[in-house]
């Protein structure tokens, strides 16, 4: 194990390189660690982390420094600190719990046994005229919902849902793009003790039902059809063949798209017959801290997808955690975050209900009318926290997009992007053409813990290409192959202590082998997350991209990330792929696939230029063995490149098993990958 570990552990050095800045939007030069903004002394004065160290000071006699202080006992004195989040951020409890922590194991943790809570109450909390949400898309109306409209909403829809038969324990599945009724049918279902499970309706019908048989669910919601780059899609044949294959169904509610009124009859409803009744005040069905809240579910993209279970109190602490104190949100922001119902940002979007503020759906997409649109919302939504990805910020660069010309954002303070590792010159672009006064927090985690893990501070500097810190709770750590910590160097990313929003298990896994397998085959009784990671002497992190699709040339190993930031500054590339065919005891080729902007080809004077730049700037071991010029990258559903599914193609898996084309935005993007191997044969 020890030798296959280190067969994949990267090399810093080969990591290095000159930083080159996105088509020359840019001036100068910024180096990875880089000091971009400070917070200024009257930010740093009243932002919620400030006002919790105060607390802690004064309700718990414990003063820190700084806060890699506070993130160190955080980490230590688990007990003490989840209990300080409980008591801070107000949670609510139908029953008291006996302990905070049961059984210190990062497998089969047990938190807070013998509370009773639900999560769909603490979102409902405030029932004032302040708006709730704000709502933009491609084919409806701007909307405002205010909180107390939003209670009577989902009071309604509860109501509707018991007609239907749903009780406790219960499956609601939705195949719903981010549209207010997603919203109110998962805080009613929630609000019952049911349990939610969603797919964005760009999701294939195969992809669905691989996601939703598992977990058999009673009730499907869905719409029609929906609009997206001003093209209508209609989803009524896709919404029929997802209802034969879920034998389960008893009832189908549909919310009428782009196409006008849905279908009829056969078991299916109307979304208006589901909320016909006046509403009311809700009621809120108290479950146990680790009842199942939510369903997310593995990208899929290379078996079937696992089915990942999260609890009511763990999701429901982990949110108050990172959204108030990390992210600094309150009631009197406007939280945005570009996301489909069907990726964990969602989720993570939709929580900013329990600290009061206004969360802003988008449904649509960010790209049209053109790649102004998102920020010209920003003005309209007023939205304080602009969330989005890393691959919309450095595509907006490539773009030439001027945000700050299109739009005034004079509310906006905060710009958080996920995704994939945002280099230091995509922090570079946000300063110099969005606005320099704001925290840039790019965080890193992921759809397993519905969080993420590595986060913003508003108390500590924004560094170029650093994501600020570790979460609070979160014991974070850099692993060589023999399970010792790194400072300073890139290693395997670990966690060493239970957070209470890791699964409570995955569904039909009764005795936890999926799960065991999933992340703790490396490191026993630790969880090995799969990416590569360097914490700094700073407290900042540096994600290198995920561990399995390293490449590795003659003993020189580094992330794809490292890879791309080099490639993508080409003027003429839009986006690219590279995969090492290599695997353990065996060399492979390094391929490069580039898509060129209009008008521009891949002749011999590109080759040389691409190949010279990787030769100066990574490595010469790094020059691609061949290139290829494609129409576009295999992505996921949620925008991540395919690059082991693209791996285990070139090397001769059948395209079948290697890549569920349901779960991807661009499903045809394979097919160059398949004639590449079948027309030559496995890469060697």
């Amino acid at each position: 194990m020890d030798a296959e570990l280190a067969s994949r552990a990267p090399n810093e050095a080969a990591c290095a390189g000159a930083r080159r800045l996105i088509g020359g939007l840019v001036d100068g030069t910024v180096a990875e660690g880089t000091i971009l903004w400070t917070p200024p002394p009257e930010a740093r004065a009243r932002a919620n982390m400030t006002r919790y160290m105060g607390w802690l000071r004064e309700t718990r006699d414990l003063t820190f420094d700084s806060y890699d202080a506070l993130w160190r006992w955080s980490v230590t004195d688990l007990d003490a600190f989840w209990a300080s989040i409980w008591e801070f951020c107000g949670v609510r409890a139908r029953r008291p719990y006996a302990r905070v922590l049961a059984d210190r194991r990062v497998f089969g943790a047990r938190w807070f046994p013998g509370a009773e809570l639900n999560f769909a109450e603490h979102a409902l909390a405030r029932r004032d005229g302040h708006p709730a949400v704000v709502f933009a898309s491609e084919d409806r109306a701007p909307a405002s919902i205010s909180y107390a409209e939003l209670a009577r909403q989902v009071a309604a829809a509860a109501a509707g849902l018991r007609r239907l038969g749903v009780r406790r324990g219960d499956r609601v599945a939705a195949y719903m793009p981010n549209i207010p009724e997603t919203l109110v049918a998962f805080l009613a279902a929630a609000s019952l003790g049911a349990i939610w499970s969603s797919c964005s309706p760009e999701f294939g019908t195969r992809s669905v039902v691989d996601r939703f048989r598992q977990i058999a669910p009673r009730v499907l919601l869905s719409v029609d059809g929906y609009r997206y780059g001003g093209r209508d899609f209609d989803r009524r044949d896709a919404l029929g063949e997802i209802r034969r294959e879920l034998p389960t169904l008893e009832a189908t509610v549909v919310v009428p798209g782009p196409r006008g009124a849905p279908p009829a009859g056969g078991g299916v409803r109307p979304w208006a017959e589901l909320v016909r009744d006046p509403g009311g005040e809700p009621v809120f069905e108290p479950v146990p801290f680790d009842h199942p809240l939510w369903v997310l579910y593995s990208s899929g993209t290379t078996g079937l997808p696992k089915a990942i279970v999260h609890g009511h109190g763990g999701i429901l602490l982990e949110m108050l955690k990172a959204l108030t104190l990390h992210l600094d949100l309150g009631p009197d922001d406007r939280f945005f975050w570009f996301t489909t119902s069907g990726w964990m940002m969602w989720n993570f979007l939709i929580s900013g209900l329990l600290v009061g503020a206004t969360v802003v759906l988008y449904d649509g997409s960010p790209a049209y009318p053109d790649m102004g649109a998102l920020w010209r919302l920003a003005d309209d939504a007023g939205i304080t926290y602009f969330g989005t990805s890393a691959p919309y910020v450095l595509g907006c660069g490539k773009a030439g997009v001027e945000p700050a010309r299109v739009a005034r954002l004079d509310r906006l303070r905060a710009v958080g992007s996920t995704g994939a590792p945002l280099p230091p010159e995509g922090f570079a672009w946000v300063y110099d053409h969005v606005k320099r006064d704001l925290l840039l927090g790019s965080v890193s985690g992921g759809t397993d813990v519905c969080t993420a893990f590595l986060l913003s501070c508003p108390l500590l500097p924004v560094r170029a290409g650093e994501l600020q810190c570790r979460g609070l709770g979160a014991k974070i750590e850099a692993y060589d192959p023999a399970g010792r910590p790194l400072v300073g160097e890139v290693g395997e990313l670990v966690i060493t202590e239970p957070l209470p929003s890791m699964p409570v298990g995955f569904w039909n896994d009764p005795e936890g082998r999926r799960y065991r397998a999933s992340y703790f085959d490396v490191y026993p009784g630790v969880w090995r997350h799969g990416d590569w990671i360097k914490i700094t002497d700073t407290g900042g992190c540096v994600v290198y991209g995920r561990s399995d699709s390293t490449l590795n040339r003659a003993g020189v190993r580094m992330g794809t990330s490292e890879f791309y930031r080099v490639v993508d500054d080409l003027p003429e590339v839009v986006d690219s792929l590279v995969v090492d065919t290599g695997e353990l005891g065996r060399d492979g080729q390094l391929l490069l696939f580039v898509v060129l902007r209009p008008g521009a080809t891949l002749d011999a004077s590109l080759r040389g230029r691409i190949t010279q730049t990787i030769r100066t700037e990574l490595s010469p071991r790094h020059v691609p063995d061949r290139i290829y010029q494609i129409a576009e990258v295999p992505r996921t559903l949620s925008g991540k490149k395919l690059e082991v599914p693209v791996k285990r193609i070139l090397t001769g898996t059948p395209p079948e098993r290697a890549a569920s084309r349901d779960a991807m935005s661009n499903p045809d993007s394979l097919d160059v990958f398949v004639e590449i191997a079948r027309g030559a044969g496995p890469p060697r």
